[in-house]
């Protein structure tokens, strides 16, 4: 038999209260259990001795005869010094997830290309308005020229 010790929900909704309790890893989360030996209230501020309760002999005695704690309750035995937990290190963690990263990328490129479309068009607004005043002396020399053209046919 595999021996767990691990926490059984109680109260009400939205109003949690847990036992730490030493059951069967086989039985139902809130079900039969061989022995309660703490209790952990989540409503109460981080910084109460009242938000976990532990029996520390009764803890120690199920971790000698084998009994496996949860993630959670090894967190509340480390912390209370009778079984230490070794810090996990998980630095993907904040790491978006691969479709984010692809909107990421094609937002990205998007504003890009918007930049790109806003320098094109302000540099074509600076040539436009250079470009009349070299624009006006070349047509009024083609307007002249083809005058003088026009008068050396005879018309």
């Amino acid at each position: 038999m595999a021996v767990a010790i691990r926490l059984s929900r109680g109260g009400a909704k939205k109003r949690p209260y847990y036992r730490i309790v030493v059951a069967d890893s086989r039985s139902a989360r809130d079900g039969k259990y061989l022995e309660q030996i703490g209790t952990y209230n989540p409503m109460l501020p981080k910084d109460s001795g009242e938000r976990v309760k532990l029996n520390e002999d009764r803890a120690r005695h199920w971790l000698s005869v084998g009994a496996k704690p949860s993630d959670r309750v090894h967190r509340f035995f480390d912390a209370a010094g009778i079984l230490e937990r070794a810090p996990r290190n998980n630095p993907k963690k904040g790491e978006p997830g691969e479709a984010a990263k692809e909107r990421a990328e094609e937002k990205a490129a998007k504003i890009a290309e918007a930049e790109e479309a806003k320098k094109a068009a302000e540099e074509e607004a600076k040539a436009a308005a250079e470009a009349p005043a070299e624009e006006a002396a070349p047509e009024e020399a083609t307007e002249a020229a083809s005058e003088g053209a026009a008068e050396d046919k005879g018309e």
